[in-house]
């Protein structure tokens, strides 16, 4: 999915990312079940976009997550939004993609 989103970050190095700017986040969940529900799916990707894009499309990052929105940190906060999820991946520009797993 595509999310429209602004952030800035607060890094321990002098860095431009700590000015607020956008991007158009390109967002990969992967999830996993050993038993499909009653639909035959493991989860419904309405309710994964609901969740996600729904909550953080054309937001400010600051302001709707408790933590420093860096790749990193929004992969693992989808992870821990979707409950059969185990791996995302967030693309805040191309070429430079993170990635989160459980174990």
């Amino acid at each position: 999915m595509e999310i429209a989103g602004c952030h800035s970050l607060q890094l321990s190095y002098p860095s431009k990312c700590s000015q607020l700017h956008g991007h158009n986040w390109i967002v990969t969940v992967h999830c996993k079940s050993r038993e499909l529900n009653a639909d035959g799916m493991v989860v419904d990707f309405t309710e994964i976009k609901n969740k996600i894009h729904g909550y953080l499309d054309h937001g400010n990052f600051n302001e709707l997550l408790p933590f420093n929105p860096t790749a990193e940190n929004i992969a693992r906060w989808i992870c821990d939004q979707i409950e059969t999820c185990w791996r995302v991946e967030v693309q805040e520009s191309e070429g430079n993609i993170a990635v989160y797993e459980e174990d």
